[in-house]
């Protein structure tokens, strides 16, 4: 099945550029269609309908929310010329829990990129990958800020354990390696004990070009991970997140998290 459908997370951070501009050139490469939306809560660090703020401290509140959004507004739409997507690209903007907004919404579309999550971003309108990946049913690309290298999948890199996450997220990348990718297939210490041979057949099957190579545990499996691609660039690392429980992972410190945290280019997460 073609991917045509896609929705970005677009808050206005560096990173949300990032993924609106893969998202162009992804779309722009399969005809598809691009949906911008700007998932913000209405949760307000001040109460400002409380009677014990002024009538004229409410106002600068209200006007502080107002125009957070509007910012966000107006640089989606200063980016809209440069996409050139036309009639494809759709900008809209929902109220609520961003991660839930994000994680429904996403099952309306064949995937969801987002921008890689910074500290940085305002509270409004921050949301979390992982979190979105576990709960939206669709794969989620996740751009680092400043990456430009545009949609070029000619070089994958699969995280493979023999996992049932691992085998969801190449199951949801094979649409995007079908068509001109290479892949290669990352396995660190152990893995389950199915022939690995079969994984290189059912690729090839595809019309993918494959090759294994194996690392020992000699690493953190995430260090692993980050160091393949900081050596040989591959222009996606796809990713099964969070095989393990989200409190685990979050209380261990786990794969997922700290890959996103440091990578610097997009992730493919499926859960």
């Amino acid at each position: 099945m073609p991917v045509m459908n896609l929705l970005v997370a677009f808050n206005g951070s560096d990173a949300s550029v990032a993924a609106l501009r893969y998202a162009a050139s992804l779309a722009k490469r399969r005809g598809a269609h691009v949906t911008g939306i700007l998932a913000h809560t209405a949760h307000e660090v001040i109460d400002r309908r409380s009677r014990w703020i002024p009538e004229e401290a409410r106002a600068l509140l209200e006007a502080a929310n107002s125009e957070i959004l509007a910012e966000v507004t107006r640089r989606f739409e200063e980016l809209r010329p440069e996409l050139d997507l036309g009639d494809a690209l759709d900008f809209r903007e929902e109220t609520g829990r961003v991660d839930t907004l994000l994680s429904e919404g996403a099952r309306y579309y064949d995937m969801l990129i987002v921008g890689a999550r910074a500290e940085s971003d305002d509270a409004h309108v921050t949301h979390h990958p992982d979190r979105i990946a576990l709960q939206s049913g669709r794969p989620v690309i996740v751009v680092p800020a400043g990456y430009d290298a545009g949609a070029q999948h000619s070089h994958a890199a699969l995280a493979w354990d023999g996992g049932r996450a691992a085998a969801r997220a190449l199951s949801d990348s094979l649409r995007l390696l079908e068509v001109d990718g290479r892949v290669s297939v990352l396995t660190v210490g152990k893995r389950t004990s199915w022939p690995i041979t079969d994984l290189m057949t059912h690729l090839d099957r595809h019309g993918v070009e494959a090759v294994h190579e194996d690392f020992p545990t000699t690493h953190p499996v995430s260090q692993t991970l980050l160091s393949y691609c900081e050596r040989h660039d591959p222009s996606l690392l796809v990713l099964g997140a969070y095989e393990h429980s989200k409190f685990r992972e979050d209380f261990l410190g786990g794969v997922t998290a700290e890959v996103l945290e440091k990578i610097k280019i997009p992730v493919l997460l499926s859960h």
